[in-house]
């Protein structure tokens, strides 16, 4: 069983995120610096980031992506307790079908009601036994004294990680909400590890900061705590900025994942050196751009010393997204200089031993 390690985000609506791009979606996880990232499966008794009238599920292609980048993937849940069997099913069903890395049960206030505590036991036992290899995690309440009703031993009893949502919601004092979170949950038995889920979202007119963002990472670290979430990727990447390019900044200690040959090839093009281009490809390696198809390192070289010099002069690159495992990589990019702009970059690799064996490259500089 593996648990999270570092940052992660929750995703709410796959359709809202990044215009529901998946190349895109892991892109920006691994440019934020994000080891796991938690995607609603389902709600209640129905899978959701499903598209019942197309029949397509939104969730693969992302979950895909995701893993290809080395990023974990879980799946959460949002249950209401009325129907304890079916929503087990539904729940054992995702995992199975999306190959989940793991599963978070979402239990807020119809489970406050009287009575709930059977329907979680009833939950519980269907859901073990039918992901019993697959870590689980409760994500509810952060003070759980000032939740008494919520039948927490029954669900913790069968979980592995306890992610509660430390939203600190019209205050600016995550640190001293996390501190006190952790220790009403370590009072309590069992005592599970904990991986806070802090707030990135806007509700009215309070947001979180960017300075609430980092203090509550820096808190988590001072805990010891081995992992953090955030809630929720639409409002950080679309409506808080600034507190997501925070957590983006933020070292949480854990190493990324190495660089995949798209992301060394941007890094080689902004630091605007044809040798370390030429290094990326294969001695036999084809290149083929709108303007010529060429072979080995030395005519690569060339044809990148006139690209960086005389196409694209004081060329600033961006990677926009990039799909694709084993022997190939598809990416889309940007580009701005001194003579113009690029907003289609557009190109395929071929990978053979961890180079560039083919490159086919499209682009148009606008002015």
């Amino acid at each position: 069983m593996m648990l999270p390690r570092g940052k992660g985000f929750m995703i709410w609506m796959i359709s809202r995120c990044e215009n529901g791009d998946a190349g895109a979606i892991a892109t920006a996880a691994r440019q934020a610096g994000l080891t796991h990232i938690q995607i609603k499966i389902a709600n209640g008794i129905n899978p959701y980031n499903y598209d019942a009238k197309n029949k397509i599920d939104l969730v693969p292609p992302v979950a895909n992506a995701l893993k290809a980048k080395g990023i974990q993937v879980w799946g959460w849940h949002y249950v209401y307790g009325d129907d304890p069997v079916k929503e087990a099913q539904i729940a054992v069903q995702r995992v199975k079908q999306l190959n989940l890395d793991g599963y978070i049960i979402d239990a807020e206030v119809e489970y406050k009601k009287v009575g709930k505590e059977a329907a979680a036991k009833k939950f519980m036992t269907e859901l073990h036994n039918g992901i019993p290899n697959i870590p689980i995690a409760l994500c509810s309440y952060r003070f759980p004294k000032l939740h008494p009703e919520l039948p927490w031993k029954a669900f913790m009893e069968k979980c592995d990680v306890n992610m509660p949502q430390v939203y600190w919601e019209k205050q600016h004092n995550p640190g001293v909400q996390l501190k006190e979170c952790v220790n009403q949950f370590n009072a309590m038995t069992p005592i599970l590890p904990i991986i806070p889920v802090g707030a990135c979202y806007k509700p009215g007119t309070w947001f979180p900061t960017p300075a609430d963002a980092t203090e509550f990472l820096k808190t988590a670290r001072t805990l010891n705590l081995e992992a953090v979430s955030f809630y929720e990727w639409y409002y950080g990447r679309n409506i808080l900025r600034p507190t997501w390019d925070a957590i983006s900044a933020f070292n949480y200690g854990n190493p990324p994942p190495p660089k995949e040959l798209p992301e060394q090839y941007i890094d080689a093009l902004n630091a605007h050196d044809p040798n370390k281009i030429a290094s990326l490809y294969d001695n036999n390696a084809i290149h083929v751009s709108a303007d010529s198809t060429i072979q080995g390192p030395d005519a690569i070289r060339v044809w990148y010393t006139n690209f960086l010099n005389k196409t694209l002069p004081k060329g600033v690159f961006s990677l926009i997204s990039s799909t694709g495992t084993g022997s190939s990589r598809q990416f889309t990019w940007n580009a701005s200089s001194s003579a113009g702009k690029v907003k289609d970059g557009n190109d395929t690799f071929g990978i053979q031993n961890g180079k560039i064996a083919y490159h086919s490259c499209f682009f148009t500089v606008t002015h």
